[in-house]
């Protein structure tokens, strides 16, 4: 088992009685059935249907005081604070950052709990394991507990990005990309079936319309890894943007039509000079460049 603090985490707590309501009518995610033993992945979205911030939603435990913590990118925390409180209006809700005093811990290639923090499943994929919100100078000893090796962030990276997971800021970017384009709808992240949520509309078009044409997909490499942000091509054409990349695997915001249409004619991706391979993750459910011409 290993663990890793995540730096680039932060924590908003949401408390109140009318905190569950507040956040139901506001994010993709069903806050309904989020419980202390059952964490959400969930996003605020302007009303076009677009990113501001996404985020895991776990519940405290009534004994502990109870309320809703958001494990979110601790650079779009302050952010998220800021506009949880514009929706608020007069609610009896209290929403707070705490990323100066609570950080993120990853837990992966094994299983438990700590007690140096609330701890929760990953709810995008099981894989990647779990999380805890603990003060971050008691993430050495939280570790020990749970008899798992500390390493640093960037073997969680590593392992994030071999299991094709996008994280915003480097694999797309915040406020421009609809929850389709991040894979979202795929990694439990939109629930289709709950009331309203802002930009509720634009996002139930795209899904009852399959018209997602960009989406974060994994690539493979050989050699040094291409750097982010670099443009992806097919013979002169630009198809996407890479992202992260680690140990030979990388993600890329891709247009699928258009990757499609290159591997059709015989075409390989390419970004800043290196080959890259699609590699379909387990957990897709939307149609794959090239699957076709596989089965024949």
């Amino acid at each position: 088992m290993q663990a890793a603090l995540l730096p680039d985490r932060g924590v908003v707590k949401v408390a109140g009685d009318p905190a569950a309501k507040l956040l139901n009518g506001l994010v993709t995610a069903d806050i309904g059935k989020v419980t202390p033993g059952e964490a959400c992945f969930a996003a605020l979205l302007t009303p076009q249907g677009k990113i501001i911030v996404d985020f895991i939603v776990a519940a405290a435990e009534a004994a502990d005081g109870g309320g809703f913590f958001l494990d979110c990118p601790r650079a779009l925390a302050a952010t998220l604070t800021e506009r949880l409180n514009f929706y608020k209006l007069r609610a009896k809700v209290a929403i707070e950052n705490l990323s100066e005093q609570l950080g993120v811990m990853a837990i992966w290639d094994g299983a438990g709990a700590s007690d140096y923090g609330l701890c929760y499943a990953d709810p995008r994929l099981g894989e990647l394991g779990a999380r805890c919100i603990l003060p971050p100078q008691l993430a050495g000893e939280a570790a020990v507990g749970l008899g798992a090796t500390l390493v640093e962030a960037s073997v969680y990276e590593a392992h994030r990005i071999a299991l094709g997971v996008p994280r915003g800021g480097l694999d797309f970017i915040y406020g421009d990309a609809f929850p389709h384009e991040t894979d979202m709808d795929q990694l439990h992240g939109v629930d289709f079936d709950k009331g309203c949520f802002v930009g509720q509309e634009v996002v139930s078009r795209i899904e009852h319309r399959a018209s997602a044409r960009t989406r974060v997909v994994p690539v493979a490499y050989h050699g040094a890894p291409p750097a982010p942000g670099v443009t992806v091509t097919a013979g002169e054409r630009n198809v996407g943007m890479m992202g992260s990349a680690a140990a030979g695997r990388g993600l890329a915001a891709l247009r699928l039509d258009r990757v499609e249409e290159a591997l059709a004619g015989g075409l390989t991706l390419n970004a800043g000079g290196i080959a890259l391979k699609l590699v379909k993750p387990r957990w897709a459910r939307f149609a794959f460049p090239g699957e076709g011409r596989a089965a024949q």
